[in-house]
């Protein structure tokens, strides 16, 4: 049998436990559990306790509680929070994430854009144009022009996802500006034109691979 809960708070302890079990192979995946009068008898704790316990797991995605079939498991361990590991991974990981995004954004944005997204994307770069290339507000405009790609591309998962990155790539741009300047602000900004003006011509290939090319500039600068 298994060892008795005792700490508490009970519900916290008995779903530690039982993700324990989960982790250990005992419940494989899409076993079913036991049922919630066997669990809390194992356990030696009551059977609402077992209930919270489940419904715990439930939200972190482990089991999953059918009505009339019972609990059953659905995931071997908790999946970890999007932001925490947004916190620990390196910028450069990050970056490699944003090309693979954003290189797909700016295809669809191309095939996708419409006359509103077109004078909102030259509106950005313009934006991003007029600041002197340093400090916070001028990532405040490049993001701002990133962004309006991804808007351009008409998938709510996509702007989502990007939107996820920001702050973790904004503070990293706005120190690295601070100790190395852009060499040639002027290359920099005909790359972005570059990508504008590819989406703006409705052509995929080039968008995503404009996007592609000078964010792998921004990382390698990273690297």
């Amino acid at each position: 049998m298994s060892p008795t809960v005792q700490r508490h708070p009970l519900a916290a302890q008995t779903a530690a436990h039982l993700l324990t079990r989960v982790r250990s192979g005992e419940w494989p995946l899409g076993h079913k559990l036991p049922g919630e009068t066997a669990l809390a008898a194992q356990l030696g704790v009551g059977r609402s306790t077992v209930r919270e316990a489940i419904r715990e797991l439930a939200g972190k995605g482990v089991l999953d509680s059918r009505q009339g079939a019972g609990v059953f498991v659905t995931a071997l361990d908790v999946t970890e929070d999007w932001d925490c590991v947004l916190r620990r991974a390196s910028i450069v990981s990050v970056l490699e994430a944003r090309i693979a995004i954003e290189a797909e954004a700016a295809a669809l944005a191309a095939q996708r854009r419409t006359p509103a997204d077109l004078r909102a994307l030259r509106r950005a770069l313009a934006a991003r144009l007029a600041g002197r290339p340093e400090g916070e507000a001028f990532v405040d405009a490049d993001t701002r022009f990133h962004r309006t790609v991804l808007v351009a591309a008409h998938n709510d998962l996509l702007l989502e996802m990007f939107d996820s990155f920001v702050p973790r790539v904004h503070r990293a741009m706005t120190e690295l500006l601070r100790v190395q300047p852009i060499r040639s602000p002027h290359e920099d900004h005909a790359r972005h034109q570059q990508l504008a003006d590819a989406i703006a011509a409705g052509d995929p290939v080039a968008a995503a691979e404009r996007s592609r090319a000078h964010l792998t500039t921004v990382k390698e600068t990273l690297s």
